[in-house]
């Protein structure tokens, strides 16, 4: 690999890496790159730590595929020919894993060849195959297998500054199936480019974070608001919604009926019932409020958020029915979600100090929907709509619903007809 070329891969990573490319992107050019220029890499991945609610880290694995090579070029300053691929395109894929911490994953982890860097404070391990090396880790077994000749494994370490979390280094390994392996030089080259590898997957891997946090925190809209730059304190947009709120039935009773390790998976279970079902019928979660969700449903008209605002109740309570009967079984406390459904005109922005901002709705309306749900426990429903709900539904739907009566709800001036939905009816 010459000097040039060690230049222009530089500038590549460079460019790809202020553009955004993702991690396949960066990993694909990188090897299609060191190849064209004459280190014959066959199999690579680079793995990287995040923060995500559910998985510690994303693996990407390459592979070049198992087409004819033809040399097109005269050998590199290190004796390794210029090739092209002939065949199919190289295979590259993302894997994202859960917490290494305990069980399988951890005898996993602390088996492998880069937890073995970091207990020794090395950053480059390397085995030659092709003249009998070996090491007792799972990733040289399996490159023996698939006959590479040569495997380099690399810790690149971030600053502590730099460290987000547990991100804070890019583990990387590297193999050829050249009979004669890596050259010298070949090893030092990986070692010179993979740090700038490293920088542009860590900028990459630093803006999916920034995505996942606020929009996990915040609520998937406001995240998206919140990343697209609007921010300032008391800019708010006036818009019309569906609003949902829930809570869960009895639920300062059952906790302090169930033991307190029971009480974070119990509440964990429902708002996974509730926010899923929110989720895949368009809504926005904007605020868990212990055991309450406040959600708004928008569309083209106020009919269509209607529809998707119960078409999130009916799912969400087949979710909560089944999960009951898993509680059950399982001899955990079980409750029902009571919800509130209310359409009205709120403010939705950024609310509160300069030090301290919260992306969100409020309104009298937001009181009313609160109010409209606490109403439930009275009235002995699941579930309650407002007459303005009612109106906004498109008229053939309106079959679907019962009215409770008229109430006067606590904090809104005037009493309101209250409806519930007709389980037996069909539009």
């Amino acid at each position: 690999m010459e000097l040039a070329a060690l230049s222009q891969l530089s500038a590549w990573l460079t460019e790809a890496g202020l553009a955004g490319e993702s991690e396949s992107a960066l990993l694909d050019g990188f090897c299609r790159r060191t190849g064209e220029a004459g280190l014959l890499i066959a199999r690579a991945a680079i793995i990287i730590d995040t923060l995500h609610p559910v998985y510690e880290g994303r693996a990407f694995r390459w592979r070049r595929d198992a087409g004819a090579r033809q040399t097109i070029g005269a050998p590199g300053l290190w004796g390794s020919p210029r090739w092209r691929r002939e065949a199919g395109p190289p295979q590259t894929e993302q894997v994202e894993y859960g917490p290494t911490s305990e069980g399988e994953a951890n005898e996993a982890w602390r088996s492998s060849v880069f937890f073995h860097l970091l207990e020794t404070g090395g950053s480059l391990f390397r085995v030659r195959l092709h003249a009998g090396e070996t090491a007792e880790f799972s990733t040289v077994a399996q490159m023996r297998e698939e006959g590479m000749s040569d495997l380099v494994a690399l810790v690149t370490r971030f600053a502590g500054s730099g460290a987000i979390g547990e991100m804070d280094a890019l583990y990387s390994f590297w193999a050829t199936d050249r009979a004669q392996g890596f050259a010298d030089g070949e090893v030092e080259a990986l070692v010179a480019l993979v740090p700038k590898l490293a920088l542009a997957v860590k900028c990459v891997s630093l803006a999916r974070i920034a995505g996942t946090l606020v929009e996990t925190y915040l609520g998937r809209d406001a995240g998206r608001r919140v990343l697209l730059g609007k921010i300032r304190r008391g800019v708010a947009e006036q818009i019309g919604a569906v609003l949902w709120y829930s809570d869960l039935r009895e639920f300062t009773r059952i906790t302090d009926q169930a033991p307190p390790q029971q009480i974070i998976p119990f509440l964990n279970d429902y708002a996974e019932a509730v926010i899923s079902s929110i989720y895949e019928n368009d809504g926005d979660v904007l605020k868990l409020i212990g055991d309450g969700t406040l959600a708004i449903f928008t569309a083209d008209s106020a009919a269509d958020a209607c529809r998707r605002a119960i078409s999130a109740q009916t799912a969400m309570q087949r979710r909560v029915a089944e999960l009951n009967e898993r509680r059950a079984g399982d001899n955990l406390p079980t409750t029902q979600v009571y919800l509130g459904l209310h359409v009205g005109e709120v403010f939705y922005g950024n609310i509160g100090s300069d030090d301290r901002l919260d992306f969100t709705v409020v309104g009298p309306a937001v009181n009313e929907v609160a109010r409209i749900a606490a109403m439930c426990r009275s009235v002995e429903r699941n579930v309650l709509l407002s007459q303005a709900f009612a109106d906004a539904m498109a008229r053939l739907e309106r079959g679907r619903l019962i009215s409770v009566g008229r109430y006067a709800l606590r904090g809104v001036e005037h009493p309101q007809e209250l409806f519930t939905l007709d389980p037996f009816a069909t539009v």
